[in-house]
This record gives structure tokens, sequence and C-alpha cells, in this order.
């Protein structure tokens, strides 16, 4: 009887593998549930952001706010002329996304993002143990590769600057003095999201996960860390003893010691192996000699760092890549991650976290799913009869005013003068005329054009990276800490006198293909001028009264003041609240 029903169960079990067999062939797509495609992330953000809001939502941004905001996010600059006319021209529904993954795949979203993140962990500080150069052109090669980022930053934090990973990446060590409560600090706020330098003498008093315990099992991984200039390598490097201990005491209960080894926040200690005294050392410490521990905490960090074990890090870099894009962090201020700050849509928050290790820590595809979805591409237009205390900052329903960086200031200005076009003229005539056999090559196919490119944006860049000291000098904060938008009359003084930003807008010297004011005074008709002067400077087509007091302006200075009207106009722009902002 067991075994009768046995063969029965065989085979209503076949029956019904081939009932469904026989339903997926008749009908489609109306299988299970697993058979669905899950929605892509750019979707499920919008679906989170809509339903933790019911307010008033902005609509979305037109195809000029959108191109001059994603150009800048990606590439650091507003788009040259003829790529905003070509775009906004297009028909096509999909070419927001077709140009999401141009800026993506072209070599200025690399310097771009080298910047950012050079900006993000030096802070702006001194120092020259580590060429800034060698360092922005390590982020760079870093992001033209799209390295996953657990690897860069375990290359960062395991960084001795001679045997473990590329040198230029023991920057952020060696240019800190390698002082080890600095380090401390930094790592914990810029790599985990928790702002700790309270924790050091004692649990942080107003934010409870911040802890004393948590502060010096960094601390462990890095103050065993010194530079010494190694006489055999010739350089500076942050080398590491093989002995230690950490022990320490809060303010507030000085008869108690407590003793901790390396761990991540929240974590317990690491296990570490166990030398005899004189056989710990691979190198053994000496005058300048960089010492070598058999066992490198610093090592184990960036193991650690790079397995993904930290949640904290995980979600500090989602948090600070969606401030990036959106303006203002899921958990705001970036840097203060803790129980009692918490993001604003938490379930968002744990989603991009975890699609990011999903996606095995792809910054590129991170950003490109940003960048899709609607709540990137809202409008910052007030709905109307909404005003701006009816829309709180942390729903996202209206896109945040971003105030350009230097760097972004400086390359947009020299873009909407010309400057960049006139270099990149030059440059690509150049590549033409030395080997005008190796250029023919360049063209062959579409890896080889982007080896154009590539060659074409170092050239430019070379020329005119000189340009943007006097911003950054300008526009920026105290060294060491993050920037902060403060207008200054300084600022207005460098903007309005200059003899830099003037010489972009001389006539006298627009000689140069490209040029904005050689463009200008080559056009006749009032209402081409206005089209080429605001696509050029504000990415955008001018409405009719704009081209009317352009128009009226131009009208009042015939001749020869002509010229210095246009120049007149092109300033006013360029210094205008409306270039001086993304949004």
């Amino acid at each position: 009887m067991i075994g009768r029903r046995f063969k029965d169960a065989i085979a209503l079990r076949r029956w019904l593998v081939a009932a469904a067999l026989v339903c997926a062939v008749i009908f489609p797509g109306r299988g299970a549930a697993a058979a669905e495609k899950p929605l892509p992330l750019h979707a499920r953000i919008d679906r989170a952001i809509r339903e933790a809001y019911d307010g008033p939502w902005a609509t979305r941004a037109d195809d000029a706010e959108f191109l001059r905001r994603v150009s800048l996010d990606l590439t650091g600059s507003i788009p040259d002329v003829e790529t905003a006319r070509a775009f906004l021209d297009n028909p096509d529904t999909a070419k927001r996304e077709q140009l999401i993954d141009r800026l993506l795949d072209s070599p200025q979203y690399a310097r771009r993002m080298a910047t950012v993140f050079d900006v993000m962990l030096m802070e702006r500080r001194g120092g020259n143990r580590i060429a800034a150069a060698e360092w922005q052109t390590y982020l760079r090669e870093s992001f033209a590769r799209n390295k996953p980022f657990n690897r860069l930053a375990s290359e960062i934090l395991a960084a001795d600057g001679a045997r473990r990973g590329p040198r230029a990446a023991a920057k952020f060590y060696l240019d800190r003095g390698g002082e080890p409560h600095l380090l401390t600090r930094d790592v914990a706020r810029l790599f985990f999201g928790m702002n700790l330098q309270c924790a050091q003498c004692h649990d942080h008093p107003l934010v409870d996960g911040y802890l004393q315990e948590d502060y010096y099992g960094i601390y462990a991984f890095l103050v065993r860390g010194y530079i010494v200039k190694d006489k055999k390598l010739g350089v500076e490097v942050f080398a590491e003893k093989a002995e230690g201990d950490v022990k320490y005491q809060s303010v507030f209960m000085p008869e108690e010691t407590h003793e901790t080894g390396p761990h991540l926040p929240g974590k317990p200690p690491i296990a570490e192996p166990q030398f005899k005294k004189d056989a710990c050392y691979e190198v053994a410490p000496a005058d300048q000699v960089a010492a070598v521990p058999k066992f490198s905490r610093l090592a184990e960090l960036g193991r650690l760092v790079a397995g993904g074990a930290s949640e904290a890090m995980t979600k500090n870099i989602v948090n600070r890549l969606w401030a990036l894009m959106m303006g203002r962090g899921l958990v705001n201020p970036v840097g203060w991650q803790h129980d009692d700050n918490p993001p604003s849509h938490p379930k968002l928050f744990n989603l991009l976290a975890d699609d990011f290790v999903r996606t095995n820590f792809n910054v590129k595809a991170f950003l490109r799913e940003l960048a899709l979805s609607e709540t990137y591409q809202r409008s910052s237009q007030l709905p109307a009869g909404v005003t701006v205390a009816q829309v709180p900052d942390d729903r996202y329903s209206v896109a945040t005013l971003k105030p350009l960086s230097p760097e972004q200031l400086a390359w947009s200005m020299m873009q909407a003068t010309g400057v960049t076009d006139v270099r990149q003229s030059s440059a690509l005539h150049k590549l033409a005329g030395d080997d005008p056999r190796f250029f023919e090559l360049l063209e062959a196919d579409a890896p080889r054009r982007a080896i154009k490119a590539s060659l074409l944006e170092n050239t430019v860049h070379a020329g005119l990276q000189g340009q943007v000291g006097s911003f950054v000098n300008l526009f920026t904060g105290l060294p060491g800490m993050p920037d902060a938008y403060q207008a200054s009359v300084q600022q207005a003084l460098f903007l309005s006198n200059s003899p830099q930003v003037q010489g972009w807008l001389n006539p006298a010297s627009a000689a140069g293909v490209g040029s904005l004011m050689a463009k200008l005074n080559q056009v006749e008709p009032t209402g081409a001028v206005a089209d080429e002067l605001f696509l050029s400077v504000f990415t955008r087509r001018p409405t009719d009264e704009e081209c009317g007091m352009v128009g009226s302006f131009l009208a009042q200075h015939p001749g020869e003041g002509r010229a210095p009207a246009l120049k007149e106009l092109a300033w006013a722009l360029l210094t205008s609240a409306e270039f001086r902002f993304n949004h």
C-alpha cells in the first residue's frame, strides 16, 4: 500500500511539472513571480522617495536643466555649446540615458571623481610627501578602470608607501604626518561615517553609539605606524612596528584602565598571531630602515575593508555619493551616522547599501542609477503656489541647489568663455599634424577613439590646470576641513576685476577658434547672439524677454561699442547666481 502511494505521488508530481511547462508555453509571462525581472535600482529609489512623502512635488527638470546638472555632477563642467544644442534638439526619448552613459565613459568622469575623492579624503590640507599630481593620477586611473570602492579604500588604508599597494595611496597617512590620533579621527569620519573625535577622552556625551572603545579599536590599527625615510628605498615610508599595546582611560573614570586590540566599530578585536619577541619582524626597525612586521595591522585593516566587513563603511560611501548627486545626504550631515541622527529614508538607505555590495562596490553603476532616477531629475523650480517653507529639505521633492565647487566654477568658466575649446582645437590640430598616420589609427574604432579622447583630455587639462589654483584659493575654507559654501567680498572682487577672468573675455584676444567673444563678434542677428551667449554660459536658450533685453542693450552700443558691450553681457551672465549654482 505504501509503495503504491509512493508511485502515485511520483506520477502526480510529473503531471504537475508537465502542466506547468504547458502553461508557460501557452501563457508566457504568467508564471511565478520569481520569473519577473526585479525593478532597476533607480525605480526602487523613486518608489521609496514617493512612499515617504505626500506633499507637493516639482515637475521633471527640462532638458536644459538636466543637461547642465548631470554634466557638472559627472564631469565637473558645463557642456560645450555644440553638445548643448545637439542634446536640446534631439527628439530621442532615450537621450538622457544615452547622455549619462556617454558622460560616465568619458575621461572627464574619471578626472571629476579624482577631484571629488581628493577633496573628500584630503580636505585640501597641505603636505608634499606624496606629490598632489601623483595622488591625483592614482585616483583618476582608479576611476578610469572603475576600481571597486572597497578595493580603493583597502589600498589607501593598508598603504605604507613602499611595499603594499601603489605608493600614491599612502598620501592619506603620510601627508597627515602619521599622527595616530589625527589618523584615527579622519579614518573614522571619512571611511566609517562616525565623528569620534569626542570619544578620544570618553564615550561621546551626546551620541550613545560613539564609544571610546571604538575610537581606540581604530587607533590600535594605526598607532604602530610611524614615518621614516628608508635609506634603501630613498623615500619616506609609513612603516609599522610589531609592538605597541593600546590602553586607555575615560577622563570621567581615570582609575579604570581598559585595553583593546584593533577592531572595526561595533566589532570584536581581531585575532592576531603571536610571535616570540625576537621573531616578530621580517625587517627589524633600525636607523633609516622601515620596519616590516610579520603581522601587519594596517594590512589587516585593508583586508577587512576589502572584504566588505563594515556596514558602516558601505553606508558612509553610499551616503556621500548620494549627497554628491542629490545635494544632501540621507544621513545629514555626512560623517555623523548614529542612531540619534537617523537617515531620512531608512529603508532606502539599507536598499542602497545592499545594492552597492551586490554590485561589488561599483561606483560608476551606482552613480548611473542615481542619475537615471526621477528623484535626481526633478526640477529645482518650486511647484506653483508652493513656498520654500512648505518643502522639507529631506524629502527630495524639489531638486536641491548646489554651489559649484572651485574646480567646477573654474572649468565651467573656461568652457563658457571658449578657453577650453580653443585649447582642445589646438591639441587636436597638433595631434593630427605631428603624426597623421597615428591620428588616422585613433579614428579606426570605438576603443581607439576613446584613447584619442583621453589623450586630448590630458593635454587640455595639463595646459589649463594652472588656471584653477586661484579659484581653489578663494572659494574654499580652512585646510583640513570639509568644503563649505560661503560668499565673500574677495570672491566678488576676483570675478569682477581679476586679469584672469577679464582676459578670458577680452575682445582683443578673441581670435582663437572656439572663443566665445570671437563667436559673438561674428554673429549679427540679435536673436542669434542671445542664443549663442545663453547656450554657452547657461546651457539653455534665452526666453523672449531675455532676447529683447540683449537686443535693447546692444542697440545702445553700436559700432565700436558693440564688442565691449558683448563682453559686459557675457561677464554679467558668468557672475550671476544662475551660473554660480548647480540647479
